[in-house]
């Protein structure tokens, strides 16, 4: 490889990001640890601000984990939807807006803002790319999971605070997402509150300055 790629490979690439989709609806198959392991690969590889690598990625695994996470969920779901009312308040009720009870990998990706490795370059006066770092590197894990055939949902109906808690993680560190991860039920191109009629996509490319 010379760094170099061939439209075919273009083309298959636009074709990932169109099919990534964010997946709340999971088969509860087991998923092979060196499948999973490749797609944890992918945060090596991202950039990070001053190569600072702030990603620190938790496997919850234990039931009394799981359980407090979907709990946190639901407890933040029902406070979310109080939230609304009339028509979107009966949508917000018929989304299924997490997959944490069937996927069998639950991921919670934090940020360590006290990091020193990178020594500061870059995040002295911009902390927080070390977040956008954590982000870009998420993406990228997302990118190769469905790749391997995998779908991710992004649970961001969460106490953080709460979260850090339960999972007992340095107080340096923030929660940027916690990720559900297994094989879809289903796949479909369109975003599924876009088919619930939640939202439409803007395909709004940018701006031009003044």
């Amino acid at each position: 490889m010379n760094g170099t790629f061939s439209d075919s490979f273009r083309a298959d690439l636009r074709d990932l990001m169109r099919w990534r989709r964010d997946v709340r609806r999971f088969r509860t198959d087991p998923i092979e640890a060196a499948v999973l392991n490749r797609c944890l690969d992918a945060f090596s590889l991202a950039p990070s601000v001053g190569l600072s690598q702030p990603w620190r990625v938790i496997k919850v695994t234990s039931d009394q984990a799981r359980a407090a996470a979907i709990a946190n969920f639901m407890a933040a779901n029902s406070d979310a939807l109080a939230g609304y009312c009339d028509e979107k308040a009966r949508l917000y009720a018929g989304l299924k807006l997490s997959g944490m009870c069937e996927a069998p990998i639950h991921l919670a990706v934090f940020c360590d803002d006290a990091t020193t490795k990178g020594t500061q370059l870059g995040a002295r006066t911009m902390p927080e790319t070390r977040a956008y770092s954590v982000v870009s590197a998420i993406t990228q894990f997302w990118l190769l999971a469905r790749a391997e055939g995998l779908g991710v949902g992004w649970v961001s109906i969460l106490d953080p605070a709460r979260l850090c808690q339960d999972l007992q993680v340095s107080p340096d560190w923030r929660l940027i997402g916690y990720l559900c991860v297994g094989l879809p039920e289903t796949l479909d191109d369109t975003p599924e509150l876009e088919r619930a009629g939640w939202e439409i996509r803007d395909n709004t490319l940018w701006m031009e300055s003044r």
